[in-house]
C-alpha cells in the first residue's frame, strides 16, 4: 500500500481583475471546448522573468499577462492567436507555444510577435501545446492538436541549437506539458487523454531509448502542465481533478495541492519566490493564480540558444 501524500494548502497570489475579464468577446474555447460557456479568461503557461514578474497566457482571448511581484495584472500582448505554453529565455525573450501560430517569440518591451517555428515547418501540423528549453539550447515542444485515444498521433519535437527539427515520437494520445529531469537524461511528457505521464529516456547520442509509463493518474481529465524540482520530484497539474500532485523521482505521490475553491481546472505551474520554493499554479476557470510553499526549490530552466 502506497503512503498517502501530504496535503499542502495553497493561498491565492493574484486574480485577473474584472476589467480584464472579457466576458463579451467571442472565444474559440467557449465555442469548441466548453459548449458555449462564457470565458472571461483562461490562464495557462506561467513562467517567471529574472525580475520576478510572472507571465501567464490567456488561451481564450489571445493575450499574455505580466503579473508583478505584488500581483498586479498588465496586458503584455494581445493578438490573434491561441497561446498555451510559455517559457522565458535567459536573455528575456518570451517564447510561446501557440496552437494557431506555432512557436512564436514575443518581445517583452513592445509585445511584438515573430515566428520561431511556424506550422509550415511541421508537415502534418496539429497544434502545438507546450515547450521546454534544455540547458544546451535544445527546444522541446508538443504537437497535440485534437489527438487522443481515438487518434494517437500526437508528436513531440526537438529543435536543436543549430535549428534542425527532429520528431522524437509520433504516437502520443494528446501530448501536453513536458519537462526534463535535473540531469537532462530523460523527458517527462503529460499524456492527457490516457491520464498518464510518460518517460522518454535518451541515449548518450541524444536518440530516444525505451519510452515508458512513469505515472498513472485516475479521475479528472488528465495531466496538463508540469514542473521539476532540484531533487527530481515532478509536479503535475491534474486538469479536471482540481489539484497538483508532486511525484518523487521513483514515481510515488508525495504531496497534493488542492484548489481551495474546488475549481477543477488546475492547468500549469512554475517555481518562483525569493528562494524558488514557491509553486505558482494557474487555476484557469477561476482566473486565479495559487501559491503553495514547498520544502525543495524548483529546478531553474535556462537556455543558451542564440
Amino acid at each position: 500500500m502506497y503512503p498517502q501524500p501530504t496535503v499542502i494548502e495553497p493561498t491565492v497570489f493574484a486574480q485577473v481583475p474584472d476589467e480584464l475579464q472579457l466576458m463579451d468577446r467571442e472565444s474559440h474555447m467557449s465555442r469548441d471546448i466548453f459548449r458555449g460557456r462564457p470565458l472571461g479568461s483562461f490562464l495557462e503557461g506561467p513562467s517567471f522573468d529574472r525580475d520576478g514578474n510572472l507571465y501567464v497566457v490567456d488561451i481564450a482571448h489571445g493575450r499574455v499577462f505580466k503579473v508583478s511581484p505584488g500581483g498586479e495584472f498588465h496586458v503584455a500582448a494581445d493578438y490573434d492567436g491561441s497561446p498555451n505554453g510559455l517559457k522565458i529565455h535567459q536573455d528575456g525573450r518570451i517564447f510561446v507555444a501557440d496552437r494557431q501560430n506555432g512557436i512564436i517569440e514575443i518581445d517583452p518591451v513592445n509585445g511584438k510577435l515573430s515566428s520561431f517555428v511556424g506550422p509550415d515547418q511541421l508537415p502534418g501540423y496539429k497544434g502545438v501545446n507546450d515547450l521546454f528549453f534544455a540547458s544546451n539550447g535544445d527546444l522541446y515542444f508538443t504537437d497535440q492538436g485534437d489527438t487522443g485515444l481515438h487518434d494517437p498521433t500526437g508528436r513531440v519535437f526537438r529543435r536543436d541549437a543549430k535549428g534542425a527539427l527532429h520528431c522524437l515520437i509520433d504516437n502520443v494520445p494528446s501530448p501536453n506539458g513536458l519537462v526534463m529531469d535535473p540531469d537532462e537524461n530523460q523527458l517527462y511528457i503529460a499524456v492527457t487523454r490516457t491520464n498518464s505521464v510518460w518517460r522518454m529516456p535518451f541515449r548518450q547520442d541524444g536518440s530516444v531509448n525505451r519510452v515508458g509509463l512513469f505515472a498513472q493518474l485516475v479521475g479528472g481529465m488528465g495531466p496538463d502542465g508540469m514542473a521539476m524540482d532540484v531533487a527530481g520530484n515532478l509536479s503535475i497539474a491534474h486538469a479536471g481533478f482540481g489539484a497538483v500532485w508532486l511525484f518523487s523521482a521513483l514515481g510515488l505521490p508525495i504531496y497534493k495541492i488542492p484548489d481551495p475553491d474546488g475549481s477543477l481546472l488546475t492547468t500549469n505551474m512554475a517555481y518562483g519566490g525569493p528562494d524558488n520554493r514557491s509553486l505558482f499554479i494557474t487555476s484557469s476557470f477561476s482566473g486565479k493564480i495559487l501559491r503553495a510553499e514547498l520544502p525543495t526549490p524548483g529546478q531553474i530552466m535556462y537556455s543558451h540558444m542564440g
